[in-house]
């Protein structure tokens, strides 16, 4: 059975790994993630400090050949070894993450529905829609507590790129969703949305 491809976008901070988390406890067992932040660039060529100074808000900033060719063998029932990022080191890691066929695989990510090849894997395309002001907190309490960034570093990337490029590039890819959920966690869209995961599945089983 072909697995239902579901990808989550939405801006920095939106709610999307809730929505993710969401999804995984209540189809626990049958829900494989790819994430599109492991998808950056390897950039070995540059220094750390050069590589801090990249647009890593930027449709060119991923890989997205490697993704696609990812999705379409975990469609074909394949496993994958997605890359792995490292944040603290702006570069790809060593290390690779096992993402075996399941029922369901969710694509996270901010960019996501900019790209059209990938767009047309998504069996359901959802934009989580978060306020700025929601979305910039959440973002600077991660990065500084998850990532050990400092505040000034925070604040200057996402006035330099992570602002602009919403305003540019997520914000207009939300045209192409299936399903737009405000804040990530909510309940009556929760309940749509599992239910038409659920009649999706069966459906499928049923042919």
């Amino acid at each position: 059975m072909k697995p239902l491809i579901i990808g989550i976008a939405g801006g920095t901070g939106s709610g999307k790994t809730t929505l993710t988390n969401s999804l995984l406890k209540r189809f626990n067992g049958q829900v494989g993630v790819i994430y599109h932040d492991n998808y950056y660039k390897r950039n070995d060529h540059l220094t750390y400090d050069e590589r801090t100074e990249l647009n890593y808000d930027a449709p060119t900033a991923f890989d997205n050949d490697l993704l696609v060719t990812h999705l379409k063998a975990l469609i074909g029932g394949q496993t994958i070894e997605t890359p792995v990022y490292d944040f603290t080191d702006h570069n790809r890691s060593e290390e690779t993450m096992i993402v075996q066929p399941q029922k369901i695989i969710i694509l996270e990510g901010i960019l996501i529905f900019v790209e059209e090849e990938i767009r047309k894997l998504c069996d359901i395309k959802i934009f989580v829609d978060t306020d700025a002001d929601v979305r910039i907190l959440r973002r600077l309490r991660r990065d500084v507590i998850e990532r050990g960034r400092s505040i000034e570093s925070v604040e200057s990337q996402y006035l330099a790129t992570v602002k602009p490029m919403h305003e540019l590039h997520v914000e207009p890819s939300k045209r192409h969703a299936d399903m737009i959920i405000p804040e990530g966690a909510n309940l009556v869209a929760l309940d749509m949305l599992f239910h038409r995961v659920n009649g999706q599945i069966h459906g499928w089983a049923d042919k």
